[in-house]
């Protein structure tokens, strides 16, 4: 079967966040997924397979991190659209079943892709005990986001502070859910994004997530609320970067960028 390792959140080989991606007839038991995940060994490796016609969706899809299945991932879902389209397995709107829900992928002629994901709620709540100290940094706000994706979203001093930190990675495991996701404003709000981030999440076996797509259903309307403008830009990342546009739309949260498939091969398993 093919296997495709794709670029997503950028238009540029060697950026942004990899995935891979295998397209398959069915789902194989959770063991052999699992060990594929493990063997490709990226953030998120993407599963998908389609399904009978007239249904709420058209194909299902899986995410497994080397370590685990993740309920919801927005850069391999973009990765998939990406493959999808650029193989003509499908073409324009796809609908993807999955464990958050029903998710919605279009794909323009230029390869531009918007993906319609559940807006994440925001509860604040103290600054947890070590988080500080496992960051290296001060803590100016904490929102929690049990309820969806189960990241804690951390805003910091500045810009300057995000791209800097160097976490204690053993640190910061247990302290949310699924992992933390660090955010400032832009330090010029005329460039070309409006906040930053960078997502950490060693309690699932990635220390570092490139470009961190569902982390941007909360950070939209944490920035959105901030700037009072539902249109926003982000720009995330540490070693690789990418660049997240988010438009959040009540409930949902459109999610805009561009993919490009770096590896594809043959896997003998």
């Amino acid at each position: 079967m093919r296997i495709r390792i794709v670029d997503a959140f950028t238009d540029q080989p060697f950026s942004g966040n990899p995935a891979g991606v295998l397209l398959l007839d069915s789902f194989p038991d959770d063991t052999w997924l699992q060990k594929v995940a493990a063997e490709v060994n990226l953030s998120e490796t993407a599963f998908a397979h389609p399904l009978p016609a007239g249904g709420e969706a058209d194909w299902a899809l899986r995410w497994f991190t080397p370590a685990t299945e993740v309920d919801m991932c927005g850069h391999a879902t973009l990765a998939t659209a990406h493959v999808l389209h650029s193989t003509g397995a499908a073409s324009g709107a796809v609908r993807f079943a999955a464990r958050c829900g029903v998710l919605g992928a279009t794909t323009e002629a230029d390869g531009t892709i918007t993906m319609d994901f559940p807006t994440s709620t925001l509860t604040p709540v103290a600054v947890p005990v070590g988080l500080e100290k496992a960051l290296g940094a001060e803590v100016l706000a904490v929102h929690d986001t049990a309820a969806h994706i189960g990241d804690l979203v951390v805003e910091l001093r500045d810009e300057s502070t995000v791209r800097a930190l160097a976490p204690d990675f053993a640190a910061l495991k247990g302290l949310s859910s699924r992992g933390i996701i660090v955010t400032a404003a832009a330090e010029r709000p005329d460039g070309e994004y409006d906040f930053v981030s960078r997502g950490f999440f060693p309690g699932i076996g990635i220390d570092e997530d490139p470009v961190t797509g569902s982390a941007h259903t909360a950070l939209a309307p944490y920035w959105s609320a901030r700037f009072g403008r539902d249109d926003l830009v982000g720009f995330q990342g540490g070693a690789r970067t990418g660049i997240v546009r988010t438009r959040l739309r009540g409930e949902r949260t459109l999610l805009n960028g561009h993919a490009v498939t770096v590896v594809e091969g043959e896997l003998h398993a």
